[in-house]
């Protein structure tokens, strides 16, 4: 009846131009920011792939040294492609070309899915991703809206503000705001950045054809309006119908949004659309998982200084007597700001326009003291949990941070899809294991560590310290001295000697995305900043 497959059409994955022709038919007011925006976009996903391809085990790529300010990419064919050594958040200029030379002539690249074409010509796929990433970065930068942190003090849709601030999406991957199966219309009406209110639909199911756990969720259906497009007419098949209507709006992952009544209260709906590097879906195991481990994570955490945004509970449509994936959401609770508090993702926090302000309210532009709040706030419950068992998968959208009055004061972690646990872990923590399905959980303590140390390590923290050496003048040695000093702290001495390695485990997203199965992890590894200071 149903496929686990993107719901696409000619207009579902639009590169720069089919976007700019919709926009001058339906937004002429962004054709001018598009077209401005457009080259920078291409050089930041460039910027991306090329990081990938001197790092992850990308087909076509046989050996990467690095001359100078130069890196030389051997390819499996001989042939040699050469591009500048940037650092991997360094701000991509519009003037970045990548050169491969074959037979004494050279060929400058500075489309990502032509330089990907001329690395390995078996990637047309994903050179179609990266080609909608760009036209979807390029719109996004163009509708592109300030925020002030002042004024959202206290405000209970401060948190869907400050997710709707952050335009780029991931920082690494080249996929970054790729939105295969939606349309440049869709994405307009629907992307959180930019800023429109969706009215979901909620249908109801016959309670026979219906599956829940945890506290229960009654047969009704939360579907997002795109989905409900696409399989209304088969809900009503089983005898499904709508029965009401939720104003909400959308968060950074597009899928989940905070409804305008209770800005606290999120959905997460299954999207048969490929974002980044997966479909959109709520897995069986996701609906049966999620308020089982928000309670144990919940359990684990409640000594520590982080909050736990608990799913509180899901449900699917039963296809075949098996839940559908493409049919199910899930609930969310998102704090409520006290006086003074603004909550936000940790990806907002790197934009340069967001983190002027917060060294400015918070600390009369003092980078050091501000970068002192954010590690103590962030890494010792992090790893105090990694040592109770529970890897978290704590990256910008997972992660979020408590600002009161401009200072970092406690974090918050959802979505708890991603994580791993670790069974022996646990019992030493004395908690009983849950009813979990999926690959939840592991007895490899790399994979278990992993999870931490490629997110918080790795990315998040790893952006903001360049941002505020390059933007602030922060001494980086002194940065990640002051973190390292929290690390040898951690609970675990074998999380504290795999932190003071040379390297940090990085997941390999290009390459995952052309490998046989895209959503299986692949690892790479990136100079780990902790070592050596």
């Amino acid at each position: 009846m149903y496929d686990n497959v993107i719901v696409t059409d000619s207009e579902g994955e639009p590169d720069a131009e089919q976007t700019r022709r919709a926009l001058q038919a339906s937004r002429p007011d962004l054709v001018d920011r598009f077209d401005e925006e457009l080259p920078k976009a291409r050089a930041a996903v460039l910027r991306r792939l090329w990081t990938a391809v001197r790092r992850e085990p990308i087909p076509g790529v046989a050996h990467v040294r690095t001359v100078g300010s130069d890196a030389l990419v051997t390819l499996s064919d001989g042939r040699m492609a050469i591009g500048p050594a940037l650092d991997q958040y360094a701000e991509a200029t519009e003037d970045l070309r990548i050169r491969v030379q074959v037979n004494g002539t050279t060929e400058a690249y500075t489309d990502p899915a032509e330089l990907l074409d001329a690395v390995n010509p078996a990637t047309e796929g994903l050179q179609r991703e990266l080609s909608n990433s760009v036209a979807n970065l390029a719109l996004a930068r163009a509708a592109s809206a300030e925020v002030d942190l002042t004024e959202l003090q206290g405000d209970p849709n401060g948190l869907v503000a400050m997710e709707q601030s952050v335009v780029d999406g991931h920082p690494l991957h080249p996929c970054c705001r790729t939105r295969m199966g939606l349309s440049t219309a869709d994405v307009l009406a629907y992307a959180p950045e930019h800023r429109r209110q969706v009215e979901l639909e909620v249908w109801s199911v016959p309670p026979s054809r219906w599956f829940t756990t945890g506290a229960g969720a009654p047969p009704r259906l939360v579907l997002h309006p795109w989905q409900a497009a696409h399989y209304g007419d088969d809900l009503r098949r089983i005898g499904g119908k709508p029965v009401d209507r939720v104003t909400a709006r959308p968060l950074m992952s597009l899928r989940t949004l905070a409804t305008a009544k209770d800005p606290t209260r999120h959905y997460k709906t299954a999207l048969g659309v490929q974002m980044t590097s997966a479909v959109r879906q709520v897995s069986p195991a996701a609906v049966h998982n999620g308020p089982r481990v928000s309670d144990l994570l919940s359990r684990l955490a409640a000594d520590l200084p982080i909050r736990i945004l608990p799913e509180v509970a899901a449900g699917a449509v039963l296809v075949d007597g098996v839940p559908h994936p493409m049919l199910a959401y899930a609930v969310r609770r998102a704090p409520t700001p006290q006086a003074g508090d603004v909550w936000t993702p940790l990806a907002s926090v790197p934009q340069p326009a967001v983190l002027d302000q917060i060294l400015r309210i918070g600390y009369g532009g003092h980078p050091v003291a501000f970068w002192r709040d954010l590690t103590t706030t962030l890494v010792p419950p992090i790893l105090t949990l990694l040592a109770r068992g529970a890897g978290l998968e704590a990256h910008g959208q997972n992660l979020l941070l408590r600002l009161a009055y401009g200072r970092p004061a406690e974090a918050g972690y959802r979505d708890v899809g991603g994580i791993h646990l670790h069974p022996d872990r646990l019992r030493q923590a004395g908690v009983d294991l849950p009813d979990v399905r999926g690959s939840l959980l592991t007895d490899d303590l790399g994979e278990l560590q992993a999870k931490p140390f490629a997110t918080l390590f790795a990315v998040v923290l790893t952006q903001i310290a360049y941002t505020l050496e390059h933007r602030h003048g922060a001494d980086p040695r002194t940065l990640w001295r002051l973190t390292a000093d929290l690390t040898e702290q951690a609970p675990d001495p074998r999380d504290r000697l795999a932190l003071a390695g040379t390297t940090l485990p990085i997941k390999a997203t290009t390459a995952m995305r052309l490998a046989a199965d895209p959503v299986a992890d692949i690892w790479a590894t990136t100079a780990n900043p902790l070592a050596g200071v």
